[in-house]
């Protein structure tokens, strides 16, 4: 049995559809899985069970990508075929099953939207990925057992979103102080190697004592891994966010010009807490998200702490 699965580009969308491959796998055991994903994606899904391949999809003029596609996977006939970015390989693959995303339903959750391609939007499956033992062993020497350790994810794909560094700062001192909720905790602070420059200020406040540089050290894979031997994660909407998610750490994404009804993180023991202003006034018609700075100065750190102590708490309740 094979099943070829077409997803997104961007890191977050595609891990919030990491639930529905999770779903395919336990229901097929034994199928064969042919991953199709943008390059930023693609390592997400090394270490997926029964994995035939991954088809990167470069996008090129004149949407070629999608002939590339088709020349790649015209010569077998699936037996399922999931379409995510509502794409025309289901029109043009041989397939004995499609599913395939219609656009609509963006007020949803987007767990939920993606949930409803194959009919599960009622009970949505939740993101999951898979790791290999190289993974686990890395992590485990960049995280070693000890004190607890706060995850912080402080950069974002375009800076309107990016809470300040000096924010992200006065929260870590008063989470990890002696009277806040991880009193003595490390910081393990993550974000691509392109996005050092935007996280250098924070790293560089950290105490060397306390600081976790994973900033560009660590793969997608390896970076899950490691969140999932951490306390809790503080960071602003963004892949990041969603990979802590899925890993099962206490998360608390900070939004400001994105809709949280639509990405927050997905999971029992996660929180939101947004800035004053209403996404509505904060993202009007005419926003240019190359040219803005931070939009995020009416998130105050009293409210991220307040935020960050109730999900403590809930998670505290949840485990007597």
């Amino acid at each position: 049995m094979r099943i070829l699965f077409i997803t997104s580009t961007r890191v977050g969308d595609a891990i919030l559809s990491t639930g529905l491959l999770d779903h395919l796998i336990a229901k097929h055991p034994q199928a064969r899985i042919t991953i199709a994903c943008g390059p930023a994606a693609a390592p997400l899904f090394e270490a997926v069970p029964n994995l035939d391949g991954i088809i990167v999809l470069d996008k090129m003029v004149f949407s070629l990508h999608w002939v590339m596609l088709w020349a790649k996977c015209a010569g077998t006939v699936w037996d399922i075929l999931v379409d995510l970015r509502s794409s025309p390989m289901p029109f043009f693959l041989a397939a004995r099953t499609r599913h395939r995303m219609v656009r609509g339903r963006e007020r949803v959750h987007r767990v939920e939207q993606l949930a409803a391609v194959l009919g599960l939007a009622e009970t949505p499956p939740s993101p999951r990925l898979w790791t290999t033992p190289e993974h686990e062993a890395e992590a485990a020497r960049l995280i070693p057992e000890g004190a607890p350790t706060l995850a912080v994810g402080p950069t974002a794909n375009w800076r309107a979103k990016t809470w300040r560094a000096e924010y992200f700062d006065e929260l870590i001192r008063r989470l990890t102080a002696s009277n806040g909720i991880l009193p003595g905790g490390r910081v393990a602070v993550f974000g691509r190697d392109d996005e050092r420059p935007m996280a250098h200020r924070l790293i560089e406040a950290v105490p060397a004592g306390q600081r976790i540089d994973l900033v560009g050290r660590v793969d997608l894979l390896a970076a899950y891994a490691c969140l999932r031997r951490c306390a809790l994660y503080v960071g602003n909407d963004s892949g990041l966010m969603h990979l802590a998610a899925a890993s099962g750490v206490l998360t608390l994404g900070l939004f400001g010009p994105s809709p949280d009804a639509h990405y927050a993180p997905w999971g029992r023991l996660t929180r939101v807490v947004r800035t004053s202003v209403s996404y509505d006034e904060i993202f009007p018609a005419n926003f240019d998200h190359r040219a803005s700075d931070t939009l995020m100065d009416s998130l105050s750190v009293d409210a991220a702490e307040e935020a960050a102590g109730d999900l403590w708490k809930q998670a505290a309740e949840a485990a007597q």
